[in-house]
């Protein structure tokens, strides 16, 4: 797994500093919406994963958030069929990683994973949620940042390079239905490590 350089930067000290107002992972309920725009309306299928990214901290109440995390994710994995794992990449950011066929579920899990870090006290630590498709021109993502309370989209391709229409067309697409991050500067990749297929890996 892996990020670039500059993700603490865009998603972390920076937008911390540029920050509208406090995480509020209520806003993930708005990809309830919006996935199904984006597979009536605009042809992309969720990839039915998602993932949720956080910097972590040496603390034993913050190892206690984590573990009460994973707890709430595995007594309801029964319930919804959410499986989950939980990693941390070669940057030392950490990720839970989301699997579920129905969006719907998947959203509330991620909706509980988040809220738990905030009644933990540790809102600040989460940094992105991501929300993966896939269409004919290929992959297209939906990352929310914490930080500044919005998303954009995120269409990579190959060679590490963008498709600007697409996230343009997504930005039209979505616009009313998502909060989005009006500031360009703040669409940050997040790019996979060599052979990986999402930006998580």
């Amino acid at each position: 797994m892996g990020l670039l350089d500059g993700l603490r930067a865009v998603l972390g000290l920076r937008a911390e500093a540029d920050a509208s107002r406090d995480a509020d992972p209520d806003d993930l309920f708005g990809m309830s919406t919006a996935y199904v725009t984006m597979d009536a309306e605009l042809g992309y299928e969720p990839l039915d994963v998602g993932a949720l990214c956080f910097s972590g901290v040496d603390t034993h109440s913050f190892r206690e958030a984590v573990d009460e995390v994973e707890a709430i994710l595995e007594a309801g994995q029964e319930e919804t069929g959410t499986e989950f794992t939980v990693s941390e990449d070669d940057h030392g950011y950490h990720w839970v990683i989301l699997e579920d066929s129905d969006p719907e579920d998947l959203i509330t899990s991620m909706h509980f994973a988040a809220d738990t870090f905030i009644e933990h006290g540790y809102g600040s630590r989460l940094l992105a949620a991501v929300f993966a498709y896939r269409s004919r021109d290929g992959p297209a993502y939906w990352i929310y940042s914490f930080r500044r309370g919005s998303f954009y989209p995120f269409a990579p391709r190959t060679g590490r390079e963008r498709d600007s229409s697409v996230e343009f067309k997504l930005e039209a697409a979505l616009d009313g239905e998502l909060e989005i991050e009006r500031e360009k500067e703040y669409w940050y990749p997040l790019w996979p490590s060599d052979g990986g297929t999402h930006p998580w890996e």
